[in-house]
């Protein structure tokens, strides 16, 4: 047997593993009442973010998420969706990051982000029944209530500085990645909430705190799972942000992205609503205590 052969075969347990995770997701949402649906996965163009670049596909992009599709089914009148599929990302590589990867979204006309958090809680207990998660040293309860923790009190437990003087300084990225992420969801899930407007390029502004969004992440053992937000319904104030990225990206030296005239123009039609973006790879990661996503996938790039 040769080397490749000889790692792809130790690979059967967890992949056997995978699968069953996936058909218990599947069971989850159906008996929520939520509908499967697949959608392009080669696309016109993705929603115009700065630190997201997308793959080119002869003259269109492959999806980065199908938010965009999703979203004009919620428009259409469809209540609860939920799809798993594959997106890909330009550069993104390591143990916790593929190019290609697969990923959960689901969405809820007429909710906001408590209601996925509340999903995330019940979703990640129904895949882990004794209500403790091992993963590389890790014990994390699942048998109690999520910590839910704005942003800003994070940094000021975590962090060497405040939100604010971060943001201030330009060494948001820094202190986030360093000190603050690395202290999220260790002995219980973490659902980190209330980022700044300027950090959510697709999410609905608080009523009563404007210069925040409606936009939480879920972490565990320091691992970010999932990005939820309840959903910006305004396509003129989505194409103002949509604009402020583009503007952004351009001054990085990024290629354009137009913005997604279709999405826009239904975008009016779209009730109260929120959605959110698991990582199925680093979700089977954590529940196989997979150290890295090479083990937890058939094929990494580098095999192909």
């Amino acid at each position: 047997m040769t080397a490749s052969l000889a790692r792809l075969a130790r690979r059967q347990g967890r992949l056997h593993q995978r699968a069953r995770i996936l058909q218990q997701i599947r069971a989850f949402f159906i008996a929520g009442d939520f509908l499967e649906v697949q959608t392009p996965q080669r696309i016109p163009v993705n929603a115009p973010e700065l630190h997201i670049d997308a793959v080119a596909s002869a003259g269109h992009y492959l999806q980065t998420s199908p938010e965009l599709c999703m979203k004009r089914l919620l428009a259409a009148g469809y209540p609860r969706l939920f799809q798993l599929c594959q997106c890909w990302r330009s550069g993104e590589r390591g143990r916790r990051h593929l190019p290609e990867f697969s990923l959960l979204e689901w969405y809820r006309r007429d909710a906001d982000y408590h209601q996925l958090m509340t999903d995330c809680e019940a979703l990640l207990r129904q895949l882990v029944p004794g209500g403790i998660l091992h993963w590389q040293g890790h014990s994390i309860r699942l048998d109690q209530p999520f910590e839910r923790l704005s942003l800003a009190t994070a940094f000021e437990r975590h962090a060497d500085r405040s939100l604010q003087q971060a943001l201030a300084h330009d060494r948001f990225d820094e202190c986030y990645s360093d000190q603050v992420e690395p202290q999220l969801g260790l002995d219980r899930p973490c659902l980190l909430y209330d980022y700044p407007a300027s950090m959510a390029a697709l999410a609905r502004r608080r009523p009563d705190k404007p210069a925040l969004a409606e936009r939480f992440e879920l972490y565990l053992a320091g691992m970010e799972l999932a990005n939820g937000f309840s959903e910006l319904t305004d396509p003129v104030e989505q194409r103002q942000r949509f604009e402020a990225e583009e503007q952004q990206r351009r001054a990085a030296g990024k290629p354009a992205c137009p913005p997604p005239e279709p999405f826009l123009a239904d975008l009016a039609a779209l009730p109260t609503a929120a959605g959110i973006a698991l990582g199925l790879d680093r979700l089977v990661m954590l529940l196989t205590d997979a150290s890295d996503i090479a083990e937890v996938v058939a094929f990494t790039p580098e095999e192909l």
